[in-house]
């Protein structure tokens, strides 16, 4: 079986790679599947504690972390702002810094180089993004944020997340293909979690079968490391999901519960690793 051959790596970010939201609980946006509700869970520091945040979480065995936080009125989120911070993180540390970064553009650039690896949720359809997000923008647009990085030499982890369309799943398998023509040596999945106090809130979950088509579809199309991300159902839907991940050849699997680990334990060879999935 393929899948024994192939080392899996297990990502558990948690205490050591935490998230951390540079708006606190603010986003200038509402999208559907959201509602601001995952930046409740992330890390607030002030912007003048971010560099005292990191230097501590250093000394007490952290290896990196998330820089997230909403999106602003441009339709970024606002790390620009915080580029002397990060020089002195990059300066004084050797943490890790993955980032969330909304539309960016050239003027980004120069703060850019302090991060180690970029994460950009990535829509392959006009009508998606427009139901979704709310927002007019297009998948040129999103094109042109993977071509700005990858022609400047900045690691870009794409994420597709599976179900995004109010849990329909269609556009994935495209979005897949036309990111096989960019450089990019991380590919994350995640899948919609129907939220609480959010317009999917009553959305039924995707398939387990549904989503494995779409992961073993991009397991045949994508020579690089397939990832597994956080976001995806908990529960029976977990179990079911991770374990048909790991038999499909997975490279990286994020999260999973304590049970799939044992077992991926007698199929797979695995390594255990306290960072985000695309470090």
């Amino acid at each position: 079986m393929e899948a024994e051959k192939k080392k899996l790596k297990i990502y558990i970010p948690g205490i050591k790679f935490p998230s951390v939201s540079l708006t606190g609980s603010y986003c200038a946006l509402n999208c559907a599947h959201c509602g601001r509700h995952y930046l409740e869970g992330m890390k607030k520091p002030r912007k003048r504690e971010l560099v005292d945040f990191c230097l501590n979480l250093e000394r007490s065995g952290g290896l990196g972390c998330l820089l997230s936080g909403g999106m602003d009125s441009r339709l970024k989120v606002p790390i620009d702002r915080y580029a002397d911070e990060l020089r002195e993180i990059k300066r004084r540390t050797n943490l890790k810094l993955n980032a969330h970064v909304g539309f960016i553009d050239e003027s980004d650039l120069e703060w850019l180089k302090y991060v180690d690896v970029v994460s950009l949720d990535f829509v392959g359809d006009d009508d998606v993004i427009r139901r979704v997000y709310k927002i007019g923008k297009t998948l040129e647009d999103y094109l042109r944020i993977i071509e700005l990085l990858t022609e400047n030499g900045i690691r870009v982890a794409p994420h597709i997340t599976i179900g995004l369309d109010f849990g329909r799943i269609h556009w994935e398998y495209r979005a897949i293909d036309m990111l096989m023509e960019y450089p990019i040596d991380v590919l994350v999945l995640d899948v919609l979690i129907p939220t609480k106090g959010t317009e999917m809130e009553s959305v039924p979950k995707p398939s387990v079968e549904e989503s494995l088509k779409v992961i073993k579809y991009a397991r045949e199309r994508f020579n690089g490391e397939l990832s597994i991300g956080c976001m995806r159902p908990t529960g029976r839907w977990r179990l079911e999901f991770d374990r048909g991940a790991v038999l499909a050849s997975v490279d990286r699997l994020t999260n999973p519960p304590r049970k799939i680990i044992e077992w991926a334990k007698t199929v797979r060879d695995i390594e255990i690793i306290y960072k985000c999935c695309v470090m």
